[in-house]
């Protein structure tokens, strides 16, 4: 494994297990990649719920609950599918925190309003709180993938390690 994406799993893990918090992916264009990054530790069973890996709009919609409307208006690289993912992973699974991303990883598929490199990203708390950012990242396909793992865990990680004051 990428030695950066292993010790930042590991650091995932650690404020996670500190938290006594589990996390779930609900993964478009990663593929599976964060749930692979965060399993590859070992012990990862104490902090590591499940994924869904949702590449298309009918996985998206039957095993996230995201609304055919949400994905009719808004599409599945956008603000409001994430969200959904985030939350349907949440009622989905045993975790306290979801990640969930979806985004245009090329090398096409690209439009002027979303470009190749653009990744949605929503973080929903079981204990309240959807949070949500949309990224644009360079490279080939690959590059673009990683950046959206490496961002999907530092803000996990960043959550876990917050107080219920949210500092």
């Amino acid at each position: 494994m990428d030695p950066e994406l292993e010790e930042l799993a590991k650091e995932c893990g650690v404020a996670l297990f500190a938290r006594g918090w589990t996390m779930a992916a609900a993964e478009s264009c990663t593929g599976g990649w964060i749930c692979q990054a965060m399993t590859a530790v070992p012990g990862s069973s104490k902090w590591f719920d499940c994924g869904f890996v949702t590449y298309t709009n009918v996985a998206k919609q039957t095993l996230l609950g995201v609304g055919p409307r949400t994905l009719r208006e808004h599409g599945a690289v956008s603000e409001a599918t994430v969200r959904e993912m985030a939350a349907g992973a949440l009622v989905r699974s045993g975790a306290s925190i979801a990640v969930a991303v979806s985004g245009i990883a090329g090398p096409d598929g690209g439009t002027e309003e979303k470009p190749v490199g653009t990744v949605w990203f929503a973080w929903a708390v079981r204990e309240g709180g959807n949070y949500s950012r949309r990224c644009y990242f360079s490279g080939d396909r690959t590059a673009v993938r990683r950046q959206t793992v490496v961002e999907a865990l530092q803000e996990i990680t960043r959550l876990s390690a917050m107080d219920a004051t949210g500092k």
